[in-house]
């Protein structure tokens, strides 16, 4: 049985050891992807110096390749970021800018280096959007070569205009819970099915 791995990126715009939502729903999608399995690392993206830009390596001591080796690295790639203003969040943009560079990144059968990887998302906040903050974060990974599986996100959304967050939820809400364990086996399922029989080459 292929051992497989999962990189989570928490994409909140506090720096640890601040408390964020985005963090614990990120850490419950790997603890219930290690019921299948699968083992990972979280990484607060603020934590480290990532700069802007669409490049692999923007010079000058960017954080983003070590980020991004911990990505190719890995078989599943989860984005957990919270809601502002109806938007994922800036640093979850930039994420995804600096993936764009994995367009022009290919193996010697043409492929995308991200081909065979498959992503998840998680997002939290205290108003609407998680719908669309899905929409953006699924049309971008898989524009850039990841695979998602079937219910490939886990959310939830306060009360509009109130002050609860997810983390000041106790205990974990139930559908909450329940999208999250049906995202970490999918995920894994097609990891698996992914590791065993790669995507064609290109060409």
């Amino acid at each position: 049985m292929t051992e497989l791995t999962c990189l989570v990126l928490n994409c909140t715009l506090k720096k640890s050891p601040a408390e964020s939502s985005a963090e614990l729903l990120g850490s419950q999608v790997l603890a219930a992807l290690g019921e299948h399995g699968v083992t990972g690392t979280i990484e607060r993206v603020v934590d480290h110096d990532v700069r802007f830009g669409v490049s692999t390596d923007e010079g000058d001591g960017d954080a983003w390749p070590a980020l991004r080796r911990k990505m190719l690295d890995a078989d599943i790639l989860v984005l957990a970021t919270p809601i502002w203003l109806g938007q994922p969040s800036a640093v979850c943009k930039m994420v995804l800018e600096r993936l764009d560079a994995e367009l022009s990144e290919t193996d010697d059968q043409g492929r995308m280096l991200t081909f065979g990887k498959v992503a998840g998302i998680a997002v939290v906040g205290n108003e609407d959007g998680a719908h669309h903050v899905t929409a953006e974060l699924a049309q971008a990974l898989i524009d850039v070569g990841f695979t998602l599986p079937a219910s490939a996100v886990t959310y939830w959304v306060g009360e509009a205009m109130q002050g609860v967050d997810y983390k000041d939820k106790s205990p974990t809400p139930e559908q909450t819970a329940g999208t999250t364990a049906t995202l970490a086996a999918h995920a894994a399922h097609l990891a698996g099915l992914l590791a065993q029989s790669p995507y064609p080459a290109q060409g």
